[in-house]
């Protein structure tokens, strides 16, 4: 049995709306089945509901899943950028190039760390930053730039190897937000293939397994990596920084007894860390969805396939986020760009028409530079690409348990909200 579950939680990164009935349909929301609520109950039933044996099951399906090395599993995205910001040691005088059009989490990683953003400008028909863009944002630091946060928005990623020999020649880190991305792939040709996480380009990458993502854990992030010492510091600042490992303790005269074993009480806060631990309910269930990430990413592209088709005929008036050759995303957002202006519309009046129909819609997103918080601390520079992405872009329903009916449905009611 299939649960299809639409929540009614505050506004966030992915909220998925209200639900206004039972046909309506939420731009985004998780599918659970009877062997999700299995794993999950067997750990209510077992003897350990946090720091047991269903993290490193998780995180070890993760990695080979990814390709990655190791994988290191917290609460959420959020934690996962700034475990991944702090683990690279990045800090106060140091600037990081983010680009404008993402969630908020993705620039907060980086003050939370004290270091500064310098906002790069996206290509106006994905939301992707480029090399150039980058390049462009550096000059404007006031500071050494030392990392690079690409965003992987709606599942897809732009010319990544452009980015990172950028990177490697100006001696930045390459940390991808690859939050919209689990069980997206990507193949140049060359041998170049994989999938992302896989640390190809990035010495760390960045989930979350928010309800809305292509596999759920209610609340749920990791990153990947593919330095064992960087997985080894993940792992311990998720937890305060504590380490019960005797290879790491600082303090033998207080460790060790005089048979030269550590005492099997004794552990460490090395260096100053958080609580963001992950619990075996959600890996339990992360576990669990992991299994079907290939027919769940499968599922969405081949609703994006149908959006594609059944959209044609709105051209101009409207058309579908543009791909990146080469990559086949594990698609998190049906974006359909729609110049408002130009239609005599607005984007409010189309979203209320379809939400009378009964479908939500939302946008993805606002710059984050112009966020009340960043317009005050850095001078709002001009970026026309993210401008005109902004000025655009609606995310339609997609989620694995829509049907191709669902999609005319959605299609139709977008054709009649746009005037003729």
């Amino acid at each position: 049995m299939r649960r299809c579950c639409a929540g009614s939680w505050p506004k966030s990164r992915d909220d998925p709306g209200v639900t206004a009935g039972p046909h309506f349909l939420p731009y985004g929301r998780h599918l659970i089945d009877d062997d999700d609520v299995a794993a999950v109950t067997a750990v209510l039933r077992g003897g350990a509901l946090t720091t047991g044996p269903a993290i490193p099951a998780f995180e070890a399906a993760l990695a080979a899943a990814t390709g990655a090395r190791h994988a290191v599993a917290c609460g959420n995205g959020t934690e996962a950028l700034h475990l991944a910001v702090v683990g690279l040691g990045l800090g106060p005088g140091d600037w990081v190039v983010v680009p404008a059009v993402t969630f908020v989490a993705t620039a907060n990683a980086v003050r939370l760390a004290g270091a500064e953003v310098v906002f790069a400008d996206v290509a106006a028909d994905t939301g992707l930053i480029t090399a150039e863009t980058a390049a462009a944002a550096a000059a404007r630091a006031d500071g050494p730039v030392r990392a690079v946060l690409p965003v992987h928005l709606a599942g897809q990623f732009g010319d990544l190897p452009a980015l990172a020999e950028l990177a490697g020649a100006r001696g930045w880190t390459v940390i991808e937000d690859a939050c919209h991305a689990v069980g997206s792939r990507y193949d140049l040709g060359a041998g170049v293939a994989g999938a992302v996480g896989d640390g190809r380009w990035a010495a760390a990458t960045a989930f979350s397994f928010h309800p809305v993502k292509t596999i759920a854990m209610g609340e749920g992030g990791a990153v990947t990596t593919n330095d064992p010492a960087l997985a080894r510091r993940l792992t311990r600042l998720r937890s305060h920084g504590v380490t019960r490992d005797a290879g790491e303790f600082l303090e033998p005269g207080q460790a060790f007894a005089a048979n030269g074993r550590s005492h099997p009480w004794y552990y460490e806060m090395v260096e100053l860390g958080f609580n963001y631990r992950v619990s075996d309910l959600q890996c339990a269930l992360g576990l669990s969805q992991l299994a079907k990430l290939e027919s769940f990413a499968a599922r969405r592209r081949m609703l994006v396939e149908q959006y594609t088709t059944l959209l044609a005929p709105l051209a101009p008036r409207v058309r579908p986020l543009a791909g990146t050759p080469g990559v086949t995303a594990a698609w998190h957002l049906q974006v359909v760009l729609i110049d408002f202006e130009a239609l005599g519309t607005s984007r409010d009046a189309v979203m209320a028409a379809l939400h009378a129909a009964g479908i939500g819609s939302q946008v993805h997103y606002l710059p984050v530079p112009w966020q009340p918080y960043y317009r005050r601390r850095y001078p709002l520079a001009s970026l026309p690409g993210a401008a005109r992405y902004y000025a655009r872009t609606l995310s339609l329903p997609l989620h694995p348990g829509m049907t191709g009916n669902d999609v005319g449905r959605v299609v139709a009611a977008l054709g009649a909200a746009l005037p003729a």
